[in-house]
């Protein structure tokens, strides 16, 4: 693996990690996480590698080994979508796929529809609702980032102490995160070309329906995989409908 450097437009210094010669493939990791956590560690990367792609894997702003600013000026409105957008443009993406999982969808979604167009897209984690609203999941993320074991649930709370923990992640950054997020229409969401494949772990219900997700694009599909929210990107139905679907 080959670790490099992007600065965003706003001075952001960012981590890319590649592994594997071929096709470009963008890879977007989820919410409280990092390429390492979410795309290397269940041998996604490896896999992709191995079925000839170029893998890109950047840790977002924030997260993992980029930087994590917690001025509030940092996160405007659609910031994520605008280094997806500044990154490819930097690296001179044209003929290559996009893949997310979770807020890593979201955000490839919103790439998608400002314009972004990968040959194919691949989404993970997340339905149609998560997309279009952030809901009151956001809400209970706020308030457990916030006030840790003192929140309205405690549990939540603990576990989101413990990731922060774990990962090192800055507890203003993450709210940064949160007040960054831009909904996607339904209309925007079905003007998307790009052949689609939305999986979704049998046990996750966190972020709305795949199906419909899939329905509204002209070219896309869904399935079911084993597994909830956190493990069904670890899954090997999971790979290998990721790394199929890019072939």
């Amino acid at each position: 693996m080959a670790t490099h450097r992007f600065i965003t437009p706003d001075g952001v210094d960012l981590a890319i990690h590649e592994l594997g010669e071929g096709r470009p493939v963008l890879l977007l990791h989820g919410f409280m996480s990092s390429a390492r956590a979410n795309w290397f560690s269940p041998r996604l990367v490896q896999a992709l590698a191995a079925a000839g792609h170029r893998v890109i894997a950047p840790d977002c702003r924030g997260h993992g080994e980029s930087d994590a600013p917690t001025d509030l000026a940092f996160w405007t409105p659609d910031v994520m979508a605008d280094d997806v957008l500044a990154l490819a443009a930097h690296l001179g993406l044209e003929d290559f796929d996009l893949a997310g999982y979770s807020m890593g969808a979201r955000t490839a979604i919103r790439a998608c529809a400002r314009g972004l167009k990968p040959r194919r897209l691949v989404t993970g984690g997340m339905g149609a609702e998560g997309i279009m609203s952030a809901g009151p999941r956001a809400e209970l993320f706020e308030d457990a980032i916030r006030h840790g074991a003192s929140s309205r649930d405690p549990v939540m709370g603990r576990a989101i102490d413990g990731v922060i923990a774990g990962q090192g992640l800055k507890r203003e950054a993450m709210l940064g995160v949160l007040a960054a997020f831009q909904p996607t229409t339904e209309a925007e969401i079905r003007a998307i070309g790009a052949p689609t494949l939305a999986i979704l772990g049998a046990l996750d219900h966190d972020n709305g329906s795949a199906e419909t997700l899939a329905d509204w694009m002209p070219n896309g599909r869904s399935l079911t995989v084993p597994g909830d929210h956190g493990s069904c990107v670890s899954t090997p139905e999971f790979r290998d409908a990721l790394v199929g679907f890019l072939a």
